[in-house]
């Protein structure tokens, strides 16, 4: 999968690897088809940082949480 072009596959993709990463029990108000191609750079760097570590303290998961909702209602 080439995550470098947007698409709502690749928006799919990364969100459900984020909420697996973070044990998210619901992401329901996450949609593909609410994300932008404008803020996907956004969203991948967010991807590639929670792939990178193995733990997170409760206020980076918030600082995470947070962010994708900011990504969702841009």
């Amino acid at each position: 999968m080439d995550l470098n072009t947007w698409s709502e596959e690749n928006v799919e993709f990364m969100f459900e690897e984020i909420k697996k990463k973070l044990r998210m029990a619901t992401g329901g108000s996450i949609k593909a088809s609410n994300v932008k191609e404008e803020v996907y750079e956004d969203l991948k760097d967010l991807y590639n940082m929670v792939a990178s570590k193995d733990r997170f303290s409760i206020s980076e998961i918030d600082a995470i949480t947070t962010e994708l909702g900011n990504i969702r209602k841009a």
